[in-house]
């Protein structure tokens, strides 16, 4: 009995080299447990740095909107000094347009005041055009030598005639070139009308007896000449007075061609 005791005993026994041998104790060996909880905290510990790299790009980026926002703020103040300064621009501006197109309204009135002073300063100036040119000649006699001649009025009423001023106009041009024309400022308004109404005894000849008008007149006489004649070709009575048409009474007026009378 005791024998078979003692022959059992080494089986139940351990140890202290045994119980370091047991598989589940050696050193280096995890239980699939612990290895779970290590690849968990694992897992964690890379989402945590991840969430922190995000977190501080979230901060980067707040960073900047706060920037750009700041920025914006500055940008629509600005906009809208310079949106103020605009409107107040564009008011001088207008204001200045304004001022301007009352100037040159007040300037063509001025200017179409002194033309007309001239006009009437030469009111009683005839120009005869053609006569011959001689050295030393006197102007007032050529003029009252050719009245008689060309023009047919009596010895008697040539006499008559007054004349403040006879002239020739402009330098003295080359033996070969036209001869200048003569102006003559009569003393009577009356008999410089009837030296006038004699003038269509020139047709067909190289002489003319014109009114004397300002440059600017004469320019526009000369845009309304042929528009006198289309009138005059459909059979409206059409007549110049100065700067001005006439046809059938009426006053012609067109922004096109006669911009002066607006």
């Amino acid at each position: 009995m005791k024998k078979a005791q003692c022959a059992a005993s080494p089986a139940k026994s351990e140890t202290p080299s045994s119980k370091r041998l047991r598989p589940a104790d050696s050193p280096g060996t995890t239980s699939p447990a612990g290895k779970d909880i290590a690849d968990i905290l694992e897992s964690i510990d890379k989402r945590l740095s991840t969430f922190d790299a995000r977190l501080s790009l979230v901060e980067l980026l707040h960073r900047e909107f706060k920037c750009l926002r700041e920025s914006l703020e500055f940008s629509q103040q600005q906009v809208e000094t310079l949106a103020a300064e605009n409107a107040t621009l564009r008011e001088s501006v207008k204001c200045l347009t304004d001022n301007v197109t009352e100037l040159n309204r007040e300037n063509k009135k001025i200017k179409e005041t002194v033309i007309d002073l001239q006009a009437r300063s030469m009111r009683d100036n005839l120009v005869f055009s053609g006569i011959p040119e001689a050295a030393g000649e006197d102007a007032e006699t050529t003029v009252k030598s050719f009245i008689k001649t060309h023009l047919k009025l009596p010895e008697d009423t040539v006499k008559n005639i007054v004349f403040d001023r006879v002239h020739r106009l402009g330098p003295i041009r080359a033996a070969a070139g036209r001869p200048r024309p003569i102006v003559a400022k009569f003393g009577h308004f009356k008999q410089k009308e009837h030296v006038k109404s004699r003038g269509r005894e020139l047709k067909g000849t190289d002489f003319s007896v014109n009114d004397q008008f300002p440059k600017e007149i004469l320019e526009r006489r000369r845009v309304l000449f042929p528009i006198r004649r289309g009138f005059i070709q459909k059979g409206s009575r059409a007549v110049i007075a100065v700067d001005r048409l006439y046809v059938d009474g009426q006053l012609h007026r067109d922004p096109d061609t006669t911009p002066w009378l607006y």
